[in-house]
């Protein structure tokens, strides 16, 4: 269901016709999107109040976590996550009308690096000699291929890509696995939940760092935190605490709100531990039924 009575200013990683862009629209409606080069624009436009919200990717389903926007994120943002956004995934190979009938020559093929490594296996198959040039977004991508009609280079990304850029799909679905999803978060500077129709179970992510004399047992003693209370865990991930090798921070979604009486006694517990807890807020999965195709 998209939020038709928010008109908020959105900041999104573009340019247009991005999967991001994709997600965005489709939560937000089409008033007030503003495209972002990079990840880190997106967090710092909603940072500095030039926007009300970003959306970001987060995760994909079969190349994991986005790094770029979990650094910037869990390093000190002080954004909350909103909403979460699953959008399904569907990558093409395309060219320039131009190029239509030179696909056996390609010099070089462009896009993100997830998109890249969505479809590595295809690209090992047909392309394995042909340099992968890397880009901030798909959509990114499919512009440059769009302004360079003398080159013969393709994009992978999506069909909304394809015609907004006015590209020659050469082969459709090349990801190598058919369950492709990615996890977008909506951030912002207030801790609030959007909510929607159905909005189904709720998640909260926290942010934990262990305490400074970390003792055998102790990352047990966090989840046993979590276990006896039956706080369901839907991921744990350490990220480097950028202070040293060895030195970790844990990144946790349960499945309850920040609210819950259950929740609170968890964070005090943490608390007793001498673990840093940092909240991201509790939030919704919005379930995007569209297609990434569009």
């Amino acid at each position: 269901m998209k939020q038709e009575s928010l008109k908020p200013t959105v900041a999104y990683l573009g340019p247009e016709a991005s999967f991001t862009h994709i997600a965005a629209q489709d939560f937000f409606g089409t008033g007030a999107l503003v495209p972002f080069a990079s990840i880190p624009d997106c967090i710092e436009a909603v940072t500095e109040g030039r926007v009300a919200y970003a959306v970001v990717p987060l995760e994909n389903a079969l190349e994991g976590s986005v790094p770029l926007t979990i650094d910037y994120l869990f390093h000190g943002s002080d954004l909350f996550i909103n909403a979460e956004l699953s959008t399904p995934i569907q990558q093409h190979l395309m060219v320039h009308q131009q190029q239509a009938n030179a696909i056996e020559s390609l010099e070089s093929i462009h896009s993100h690096p997830h998109a890249l490594a969505q479809c590595h296996k295809y690209l090992q198959y047909h392309f394995r000699r042909v340099p992968l040039i890397q880009t901030t977004s798909t959509a990114a991508a499919a512009k440059y291929v769009s302004e360079n009609p003398n080159l013969n280079i393709a994009a992978i990304g999506n069909k909304l890509a394809a015609d907004t850029y006015g590209l020659h799909i050469a082969e459709e679905s090349i990801h190598d696995f058919h369950f492709n999803h990615t996890r977008f978060v909506v951030l912002s500077l207030r801790k609030e939940t959007l909510t929607y129709e159905n909005s189904g179970i709720p998640k909260t992510t926290l942010m934990v760092k262990l305490p400074e004399d970390d003792q055998p047992g102790t990352l047990h003693q966090i989840l046993s935190v979590f276990s006896w209370r039956k706080l369901n865990l839907s991921k744990i991930e350490s990220r480097p605490l950028k202070t040293g090798l060895g030195n970790y921070f844990f990144i946790i979604d349960v499945a309850e709100t920040e609210a819950h009486p259950m929740m609170k006694g968890a964070l005090e517990e943490l608390d007793a531990l001498l673990c840093e807890v940092t909240s991201f807020g509790s939030y919704y999965t919005y379930d995007q039924r569209i297609s990434a195709d569009k």
